[in-house]
C-alpha cells in the first residue's frame, strides 16, 4: 500500500507529488494517455523559462522530476474506486489490477463532455445518471442502458446487472470495446435523443428504433475525477469536486486538485493547487501514523 496515490499525471498531480516525496511518503501516479498540458502548443505564460516552452516538454520535466524524488508511475484507466479494508482506498484498473493507498489525490483534469444527445442534459437527475454505484438501487427491476463503451462503461454494467431488470449498451456508433457478458444487449446506432417528459423513458436510436429504459447511465470515455469521487460519496456540484482551502474532500483523507475543482484553468493555478495538496497530505498523513 502507498501513502499516496495521485489520479493524473498533470501539473496538478506532479505538483502533489513533489510535496509529498520531499514529506517523506510514498507515492503513485496513475496516468492514462496524454493529458491536456501535453497537448499545448506552446506556453509563455509560466513563471521560470526566458523563451516559450511546448506542454509536451514541460510535462516531461514535471514528471522527469517527481520520477527523481522516487514517485512510481503506472499507466492505466482506474474504473472503480472504493473504500479499503484498512481504512484507505483501493482503486481497480481496466486490466484488472487494484492499487491501494492510504489515501488519494483526483487530479485527472476537467470533466470529459458527454456526448451532445437531445435529452441527456435535461433529464439529468430524471433517469440520466453518471454513476451506477450511486444510483444502481434505484433501477431495481427496471430496465436501463449504459451509454459508453469500453472498460469504464463495462463496469458500469457490472453494477447494475445485479439489480435492474436489463442491461442495454448503447455505444453511439461506436466499437464495444470490451468483452461485455452475455446478457448485456448491445446496441452499436447512433443515439438520436433521450427521451422522457420529466423522467427517461427510452431511447431514440437511428433508423427509427425506440429502445424503452428507465435510466439511462453514461459512461462515455474513461472515468473522470469527478465521476470517481462520486463513486465513494464526495460531494460533487455539477462536474466540479467540492473541496475546501486544503483541497480536501467531505472524506476523509481524499483530495482534490487542479481543473476539476474548478477556477482559472491555467498551469500557474493547477501547480499552487497541488502544492497546498502536498502540503496538506503531509500533515494528514503525520497525524494518521
Amino acid at each position: 500500500m502507498t501513502d499516496v496515490c495521485i489520479v493524473g499525471a498533470g501539473p496538478a498531480g506532479i505538483s502533489a507529488a513533489l510535496y509529498v516525496l520531499r514529506g517523506g511518503f510514498s507515492c503513485t501516479i496513475i496516468e492514462n494517455g496524454a493529458g491536456a498540458l501535453e497537448k499545448a502548443a506552446l506556453i509563455e505564460n509560466y513563471y521560470g523559462f526566458a523563451e516559450p516552452i511546448t506542454g509536451a516538454k514541460l510535462a516531461h520535466h514535471g514528471k522527469a522530476q517527481a520520477a527523481r524524488l522516487g514517485a512510481q508511475f503506472v499507466r492505466g484507466e482506474v474504473v472503480s474506486l472504493l473504500p479499503d479494508e484498512a481504512g484507505g482506498f483501493a482503486l481497480g484498473l481496466a486490466d484488472g489490477a487494484v492499487l491501494t493507498a492510504r489515501t488519494l489525490v483526483l487530479a485527472a483534469g476537467s470533466p470529459r463532455k458527454s456526448p451532445k444527445i437531445p435529452g441527456l442534459a435535461e433529464l439529468e437527475g430524471h433517469g440520466v445518471s453518471y454513476c451506477a454505484v450511486c444510483d444502481a438501487f434505484f433501477y431495481r427491476k427496471k430496465a436501463v442502458a449504459v451509454l459508453g463503451f469500453g472498460a469504464y462503461a463495462k463496469e458500469e454494467a457490472a453494477h447494475l446487472l445485479p439489480m435492474a431488470a436489463s442491461v442495454t449498451l448503447l455505444t453511439n456508433g461506436e466499437g464495444a470495446g470490451a468483452d461485455f457478458p452475455e446478457n448485456v444487449q448491445i446496441r452499436t446506432q447512433t443515439v438520436e435523443a433521450v427521451l422522457g417528459d420529466g423522467h427517461v423513458t427510452g431511447v431514440q436510436l437511428a433508423g427509427g428504433v425506440t429502445v424503452p429504459v428507465d435510466g439511462v447511465f453514461v459512461a462515455y470515455g474513461s472515468a473522470g475525477s469527478a465521476d470517481l469521487a462520486r463513486k465513494i460519496g464526495a460531494v460533487v456540484e455539477g462536474n466540479t469536486i467540492v473541496t475546501d482551502a486544503l483541497g480536501a474532500t467531505n472524506i476523509p483523507g481524499l483530495y482534490a486538485a487542479g481543473d476539476c475543482v474548478g477556477g482559472t484553468l491555467q498551469v500557474a493555478k493547477a501547480v499552487c493547487d497541488g502544492m497546498t495538496v502536498g502540503l496538506s497530505l503531509g500533515r494528514f498523513l503525520r497525524k494518521e501514523a
